[in-house]
C-alpha cells in the first residue's frame, strides 16, 4: 500500500510540467523557423569568407571595447566597427542567417506570450525576484 503525500504530488506535478517543457522544446525544434535558423547558421559556419569577416569584425569590436574602457576610443573607431558590421551583414549568407534569426525570435516571442497568458506573468520579460508596482 502506497500513501501519496503532498510533497509526492508536487514532485509528480513538477515532473509533468518538465516533461511538457521537453515536449515543447522538441516541437519548437521541428518548426520551419527553427530548422531554417539551424540551416542558415550552418551555412555561415561553413562559409570561409563569412568566417573571415566574422573574425575581422570581432577583432575590431574587441579593440574598440578596450579603447572605450581606457577612454581612448574615437569616432573613427566607432565608424570602423560599423563599417565592418555592415560589410559582414551585407553578405548574402549572413543576411539570410540574420533574417532566419529574426523570424525565430518572433516565433519564440509568440510562444512566450501564449505560455505567459494564463499565468499573468511574462516570464520572458517581467519575471524577477521582486514585485513590481
Amino acid at each position: 500500500m502506497s500513501i501519496e503525500t503532498e510533497a509526492d504530488s508536487e514532485t509528480t506535478e513538477l515532473s509533468g510540467v518538465e516533461e511538457l517543457a521537453g515536449e515543447l522544446g522538441e516541437a519548437i525544434a521541428q518548426t520551419p523557423e527553427y530548422r531554417r535558423f539551424e540551416e542558415t547558421k550552418q551555412a555561415v559556419e561553413d562559409d570561409d569568407e563569412a568566417q573571415e569577416k566574422v573574425q575581422e569584425f570581432e577583432q575590431l569590436r574587441q579593440e574598440f571595447m578596450l579603447a572605450r574602457q581606457t577612454g581612448e576610443a574615437t569616432q573613427e573607431d566607432v565608424q570602423k566597427v560599423r563599417e565592418a558590421q555592415q560589410e559582414l551583414h551585407s553578405m548574402p549568407v549572413m543576411d539570410e542567417y540574420l533574417q532566419a534569426q529574426e523570424d525565430l525570435e518572433e516565433k519564440m516571442q509568440t510562444i512566450n506570450e501564449t505560455i505567459s497568458e494564463p499565468l499573468a506573468v511574462d516570464f520572458g520579460d517581467q519575471a524577477s525576484g521582486c514585485c513590481e508596482d
